[in-house]
């Protein structure tokens, strides 16, 4: 069964730090030898995570590419924004989308995230409902446990 997590926000983070945490997600799971599939709401950001990736830590690379960039199997990381694709053989979904994708089923595990933004909450909010009616097991965690 697939399993999902929504990391609470911190009320006073900013855009800026809820990227630096993808990245560090990103990069835990990496170390872990998982291979994750970091799913954005548009080309426009599936590219800003793409360069933050490139930026991040700049003495640990994290190999990583754009669905359909780069090795013929994938990297260990791919950023895509497809709602429609066909994801297999990937540890982690990353969701930044507003929507849950319809093949976050596949993936045994699935990070999310509830920013302090009102509006942000009650997308966050739809988003926790569409996992749940994937009857995928959900729970939340503080940013900082």
């Amino acid at each position: 069964m697939t399993q999902g997590t929504f990391y609470l926000m911190q009320s006073n983070s900013t855009e800026q730090d809820l990227r630096h945490f993808i990245c560090q997600l990103v990069k835990q799971h990496y170390q872990q030898q998982k291979r994750v599939y970091l799913h954005c709401g548009t080309r426009t950001q599936a590219h800003e995570m793409d360069d933050l990736l490139w930026a991040f830590e700049t003495e640990t690379f994290i190999p990583h590419n754009l669905k359909g960039e780069g090795l013929k199997g994938g990297s260990p990381v791919e950023i895509g924004f497809d709602q429609q694709a066909q994801i297999k053989d990937y540890d982690i979904l990353i969701n930044l989308a507003d929507q849950a994708p319809a093949f976050a089923v596949n993936f045994p595990q699935i990070i999310d995230f509830v920013v302090a933004d009102e509006n942000q909450k009650a997308i966050a909010r739809d988003r926790f409902r569409q996992y749940r009616s994937m009857s995928i097991e959900l729970n939340t965690q503080n940013q900082n446990s």
